[in-house]
């Protein structure tokens, strides 16, 4: 029996998703009579009804290459349910867009929202299968994230060439890494960097003992210090408030990203010379990793596998060494921050890597 896999990606590009992608149409046609249907932009395709049946030659020489062939945008979880300006019911124009595809299955290829939204359309009766890719690292279930370690690498890389100007100039260096919500991508890229100090959205920082680490470096004649921080971090003070005020606080404050924001006060505090470095969406971007290649298509294999058996409702997962899967209902929209007793974090902070706390 024919098989009409949609298969999409959605949310924020990264490393691996052409990978991803790969696995699940190579190990389909391998093992079953498969038809693969590529929604065009992510959800927004499946809402609008924009599509390209697809056959083997698409997914030849696409391992290696970033971003994602079926493109991709981002779409608002809690917007899914509200009726716009457009008078378009989203829900029921993706379920529309499934039945008259006649599809067997999705596959949907994303981050937090984008499982919310696989997960609400498995509750509506649909059948979805999730594959967690972000480089954030914080979907819950799985130990890791395709993308993950290919901006880990990137962000590595940005803090080792850093290394050599700072000493150069015996300057203080402040990059901000990628990572709203959850600092997996900071802790990991800081420690494998030699970062001096990891600042993380979970252990809001004191200043004052960020400066004091650089000061003591100073009288130590090291003349110049790394200071990893999470674009999402924030001080203590910042903590207390709620987003929303902590948005308008810092707007108020003419607020251009952390990175900036702790340059300028470490500047005024200690009189160093700082500089913030952005990287930015260099860190999604290009060719995956050897272990995001390998992970993709590990994840791509299961989920052909689980469409083979007819199980559908879950996303695809890697815990320990083994490539599972979870109950979507399990998974969407519980946070996977970095617990601030984790082994990584104590790690660091045995090798004199200050936290700002």
């Amino acid at each position: 029996m024919k098989r009409r896999i949609g298969i999409l990606t959605s949310g924020g590009d990264c490393p691996g998703l052409n990978a991803a992608i790969r696995g699940v149409a190579r190990a389909a046609y391998e093992t079953f009579d498969a038809e693969i249907i590529g929604i065009m932009d992510g959800y927004r395709g499946l809402i609008e009804g924009e599509y390209r049946l697809m056959s083997k030659p698409d997914f030849s020489g696409i391992l290696t290459l970033g971003g994602t062939i079926l493109g991709t945008s981002r779409r608002p979880f809690r917007e899914m349910r509200v009726i716009g300006d457009d008078n378009v019911d989203k829900v029921a124009a993706m379920k529309k867009t499934y039945e008259n595809l006649k599809l067997d299955c999705l596959v949907t290829l994303g981050g937090n929202g984008t499982h919310k939204t696989a997960n609400l359309l498995s509750e509506e009766g649909l059948n979805v299968i999730g594959l967690p890719k972000t480089i954030d690292n914080d979907i819950y279930g799985t130990d890791f994230t395709f993308g993950f370690h290919t901006a880990v690498e990137i962000a590595t890389d940005v803090i080792d060439r850093l290394h050599t100007t700072a000493a150069s100039h015996g300057r203080c260096m402040v990059v901000e890494i990628m990572g709203n919500k959850a600092g997996w991508l900071t802790l990991y890229a800081g420690m494998a960097g030699g970062a001096d100090a990891i600042l993380l959205p979970e252990i809001p920082y004191d200043l004052d003992k960020v400066a004091k680490m650089v000061e003591t470096r100073a009288k130590n004649n090291k003349a110049f210090s790394i200071i990893a921080v999470a674009e999402g971090a924030m001080d203590e003070k910042e903590s207390k408030l709620k987003r929303k005020e902590r948005d308008a606080k810092r707007k108020e404050q003419g607020f251009h990203g952390i990175a900036d924001r702790i340059a300028r006060q470490l500047t005024e505090l200690v009189g160093v010379e700082a500089r913030a470095v952005v990287p930015g969406h260099i860190q999604r971007g290009g060719s995956p990793c050897a272990y995001d290649r390998v992970l993709s298509t590990q994840f791509g294999v299961h989920a052909a596998d689980l469409i083979k058996k007819g199980k559908y409702g879950v996303s695809v997962a890697l815990v320990g060494n083994e490539v599972t899967h979870n109950k979507l209902s399990d998974i969407a929209g519980v946070a996977k921050p970095v617990p601030t007793d984790h082994q990584m974090v104590d790690l660091a902070r045995n090798i004199g890597i200050s936290f700002g706390d």
